[in-house]
C-alpha cells in the first residue's frame, strides 16, 4: 500500500485516470535499468525517480567531467571527478528517498549485461555510441525485455521503442557503420535537445510500466532548430540478424 507521504508526493499523477493508485503502485514495484548516466540518463533518471519508479539500476563506467555539466543536469560542480553512476544514484535518492538506486560503476557487456537486462521490467538505453546500443538491443531482444532507445547529436534527436514482436534497433540501424561520428564529443550537441529526448524516453518508459500503448514500429526524430518531429514507419526487417532468429524460436515453441 502507498504511504500517506507517497500519496502526497505523487498526488498530481495519481489524479490521472491512466495512473491512479494501482498505476502508482506498479511504478513503485518496477525495476528499470538505465545504460548510461550522461545527458540522457541524468534527465531520464530525474523523471523516473520523481515519478516514483521503485528500483533504478544505473550503469556507467565514466567519471563526471566539467564539460558534462552543460547538459548532464543532475550533476553538481563538486561532483566533478566522481563516478557517474554513483553520483547520479545519490542525487536521485536525494530527490526521492522512496527510490532505490543501484550504481553499477562498470561498462555492461556479455553475461553481466544479459543478467541486468533480464532482471529489469524496462531498459532505457541512454548510451552514447552505436556499439553499446546494438549490444543492449540484442540483450533486450533475447530476454524479451522492453527497450526505449534514444540518441541526440548536434541539433537532432531520435527515439525508438522496442517490445517483443516489434521492430528492434537493428531493424533500423544494422547498416550504420561504427566509423561514423556518433558521439557528442566528436560532433557536438545542444544540451536542451538531449533533455527533450531524455524526457520523451522517460515518458515512454513510464507508459510501458503502466501498460499504456507506446509508439512501437516507428522511429521518431526531432529537429531542434525547427522544433519539428517526424515519425517514420519502421517495419520488422524480415532478415534482421537480431530479432528474426528469436521470432523463429518463438514460432517453433508455439507450434
Amino acid at each position: 500500500m502507498l504511504s500517506d507521504s507517497e500519496y502526497l508526493r505523487y498526488s498530481r499523477q495519481i489524479m490521472l485516470p491512466e495512473v491512479g493508485e494501482c498505476g502508482q503502485q506498479a511504478l513503485s514495484n518496477a525495476r528499470v535499468l538505465m545504460v548510461g548516466a550522461g545527458g540522457l540518463g541524468t534527465t531520464a533518471g530525474l523523471y523516473l525517480a520523481g515519478a516514483g519508479v521503485g528500483q533504478l539500476a544505473i550503469a556507467d563506467s565514466d567519471h563526471v567531467e566539467l564539460s558534462n555539466l552543460a547538459r548532464q543536469v543532475a550533476y553538481r560542480d563538486e561532483q566533478v571527478g566522481t563516478d557517474k553512476a554513483a553520483a547520479l544514484a545519490a542525487n536521485l535518492v536525494a530527490l526521492n528517498p522512496h527510490c532505490q538506486c543501484r550504481a553499477i560503476n562498470a561498462y555492461l557487456e556479455g553475461e553481466r549485461l544479459a543478467l541486468e537486462v533480464a532482471m529489469a521490467d524496462v531498459v532505457l538505453d541512454c548510451s552514447d555510441n552505436l556499439a553499446t546500443r546494438h549490444a543492449v538491443n540484442q540483450a533486450c531482444v533475447e530476454a524479451g525485455t522492453p527497450l526505449v532507445s534514444a540518441a541526440a547529436i548536434g541539433w537532432q534527436g531520435q527515439l525508438l521503442v522496442y517490445q517483443p514482436h516489434s521492430a528492434c534497433y537493428a531493424c533500423a540501424f544494422a547498416d550504420v557503420t561504427l566509423s561514423e561520428p556518433t558521439r557528442c564529443s566528436e560532433a557536438g550537441v545542444m544540451g536542451p535537445v538531449v533533455g527533450m529526448m531524455a524526457t520523451a524516453q522517460a515518458l515512454e518508459g513510464i507508459k510501458l510500466l503502466l501498460g499504456q500503448a507506446v509508439g512501437t514500429n516507428r522511429l521518431s526524430r526531432l529537429d531542434g532548430q525547427t522544433m519539428t518531429w517526424q515519425h517514420f514507419s519502421l517495419p520488422v526487417h524480415p532478415h534482421c540478424a537480431v530479432c528474426q532468429p528469436m521470432r523463429e524460436v518463438n514460432d517453433a515453441v508455439n507450434h
